[in-house]
């Protein structure tokens, strides 16, 4: 019986080995691959990464939104999966406060609608505005987070772990 087992082990392993198939789990503290397609919830494709590198990260470090790292736990090499964050979750919700009329003559000459510009706030703080709107006396910038008020779907492709 015990000759049986053996074989059946060792027929096993080498089965796993050579088909590539690993049930090695992404963990915090991995530093993943990943290939993602961003939309919002109308379909409407914000980011990917299929032109180019896959995403490498390390979970954990906290430089991506929180629930997309917390996704990647426990996938498989070669398998995905599509979330959806909350706008909550993601980059929060559209904030009217975070909207400013500045003074033209404080900006650059050549500002344009789209523009994006570092402005430093009274703390010392540098922030990033979307310059919304131009006039001859002022011009209307926004700090949200472009994304922001919106529910993102991810869908993910976990492409490699590495320990």
């Amino acid at each position: 019986m015990k000759g049986w087992y053996l074989v059946f082990a060792t027929i096993t392993l080498v089965a796993i080995l050579f088909c590539g198939c690993s049930s090695i789990q992404a963990e915090s503290g991995d530093t993943v691959k990943v290939h993602y397609t961003g939309t919002l919830i109308d379909g409407t494709e914000f980011d990917s990464s299929h032109d180019g590198e896959p995403l490498e990260f390390t979970i954990g470090q906290g430089l991506l939104i929180s629930k997309f790292e917390e996704a990647v736990i426990g996938m498989v090499v070669e398998e995905s999966k599509t979330i959806t964050i909350p706008a909550a979750e993601a980059y929060g919700f559209y904030r009217e406060d975070l909207v400013f009329i500045v003074e033209r003559s404080t900006l650059p000459d050549n500002i344009a609608v789209g523009q994006q510009l570092q402005m430093m706030q009274a703390n010392g703080n540098v922030i990033v505005v979307t310059v919304t709107s131009v006039s001859e006396q002022t011009a209307t910038v926004d700090a949200n987070h472009p994304l922001a008020g919106e529910d993102l779907t991810f869908k993910i492709e976990l492409v490699a772990i590495e320990r």
